[in-house]
């Protein structure tokens, strides 16, 4: 195909040289109507793109094609059979390929080391999840993926399930053996969805862990505003082979949605793959290469434990994304949480995820010399002024295989339940009604439907007293906690 091909810019430059007028939405009508002092921080041209497919991109019959077009040229740009645009992240698209693969009801794996948004897709869909638990590095407290033999046990267990949610990279950029566990899917005609939001930059560079389409995943989830250059809340769909079919996920899509979608979401994915496919390679290359120097500097400072290769191999993880920069601050005697305070107060660096042990910063290919510098000199100004930050309360860190808890009832059926706020020292037993997700990353250490177990509880309320947030608990200081009534 002719990946000098950009049909949504292309149709936005010809809306724009046609000189239409929408008496339609959005109401700003291309930034006429917006404040200038709005304009003073946004930009005009912001509001001057915003243009809707439907009478405005396209024609009333979409007879154009212009983002079939799009489409088409994703898909063989990543080696799907199949590509989706969607416009509300991959939060959603998660979602749309869960109630794809199964139904209310019905069961589903799922790595247990999953973001919110995938026990939300439980909650909405009524899914029942068999959790497939990850492989617990001790050391480190660090959750990798599953391996084949976790997911054939699972599957042993219940024969009865869909499909497989797994989840790659982790956020800490870890990853899965997806061919090993697409095998294991396949065995038994069983699609395998791969939820790889940090991935989407995968396809563009053979020194990188592998791609789920290559992989075998007969679907892929990737939001490319994290590692690719698209606007937020720009996520695709990859589809291959006849598991799933693309009419049944469309349809699904439909029902979650918008019907106002973003043309910025639109055509900046449609000049990120362009710009992948004919310099990708080069781009990437050079952003490995940057990554490689950064993690020499940082291995080289005193009390910083960078997360490298020695991560990878049995009974860990099956490969780790050079790009995803992490390292472990505790020799340093401060919490993750701090040390990204700290780094964004007095270096104004802002790292994309911190925990209580370790923070992450992630290269790209729009990193240069100058964000280089600045990343390195903050770590190393951080290694010096670690010793005069006043000490956070003790964060009690929970055996890994305390927070393997039992799934009494469905997510859907506690969260829906008769609920009572009662104090955390008395929730030991009890149901979840509520998620507790520390955030960032946002994975959930308590999932509605859940048996609270003592050592989570004290995880959270220790964590929640040293920094840690929690948002979407009624209680975020997680002295009180959300549980079904008896």
């Amino acid at each position: 195909m002719d990946h000098s091909e950009v049909p949504v810019l292309q149709a936005l430059e010809d809306f724009r040289n046609r000189g239409d007028v929408v008496y339609g939405p959005p109401g700003h009508k291309q930034g006429r109507g917006v404040d200038p002092r709005v304009l003073d921080v946004l930009g005009a041209d912001l509001f001057r793109a915003d243009v809707l497919m439907l009478n405005g991109l396209d024609d009333r019959r979409l007879s154009h094609c212009v983002l079939e077009r799009a489409e088409e040229l994703m898909a063989d740009a990543v080696h799907a059979e199949h590509a989706f645009f969607s416009t509300c992240g991959s939060s959603l698209s998660v979602k749309t390929a869960m109630i794809t693969v199964a139904g209310p009801g019905e069961k589903l794996l799922v790595s247990r080391n999953t973001h919110k948004s995938v026990v939300a897709a439980l909650i909405i869909s009524g899914i029942h999840p068999v959790w497939v638990h990850p492989r617990f590095d001790a050391e480190r407290h660090l959750a990798h993926p599953p391996e084949p033999e976790n997911v054939r046990r699972a599957l042993d267990e219940h024969p009865d399930a869909k499909g497989m949610l797994l989840i790659t990279p982790t956020d800490w950029g870890t990853c899965a053996d997806i061919q090993g566990v697409a095998q294991v899917m396949h065995e038994r005609d069983l699609p395998l969805i791969v939820d790889e939001a940090w991935g989407a930059h995968l396809p563009f560079h053979d020194q990188l862990p592998a791609w789920g389409m290559d992989a075998d995943a007969d679907l892929v989830v990737t939001s490319v505003h994290k590692m690719g250059a698209a606007v937020e809340q720009s996520s695709v769909f990859h589809l291959q082979g006849d598991r799933i079919p693309p009419t049944v996920l469309k349809q699904r899509e439909d029902l979650l949605g918008t019907t106002s979608s973003s043309s910025l979401a639109y055509a900046s994915l449609d000049g990120w793959r362009r710009q992948m496919v004919e310099r990708g390679q080069a781009l990437l290359d050079s952003a490995i290469r940057r990554a490689e120097r950064i993690r020499k500097e940082i291995a080289a400072l005193p009390d910083l434990a960078l997360l490298d290769e020695e991560v990878v191999g049995p009974g860990k993880a099956a490969d780790l994304d050079p790009l995803r920069i992490t390292a472990d601050v505790r020799r340093l005697g401060i919490t993750g949480m701090q040390a990204a305070e700290w780094m964004r107060t007095a270096c104004r660096v802002d790292v994309g995820a911190s925990d209580t042990l370790r923070v992450n910063a992630q290269i790209t290919h729009a990193d240069d010399d100058a964000t280089e510098r600045l990343l390195t000199d903050a770590f190393r100004r951080l290694a010096v002024a670690a010793s005069t930050l006043r000490p956070r309360p003790t964060v009690e860190l929970p055996p890994p295989r305390t927070l393997e808890l039992e799934q009494a009832v469905p997510p859907r059926v506690a969260f829906f339940a008769d609920a009572e706020q009662i104090p955390a020292s008395e929730a030991v037993g009890r149901i979840a009604a509520e998620m507790a997700s520390p955030y960032p990353p946002g994975v959930p250490v308590i999932a509605p439907g859940e048996v609270i177990g003592r050592e989570a509880i004290d995880y959270l309320r220790s964590g929640a007293r040293a920094g840690m947030l929690v948002p979407d608990a009624a209680d975020p200081t997680m002295e009180t906690i959300r549980v079904m009534v008896r």
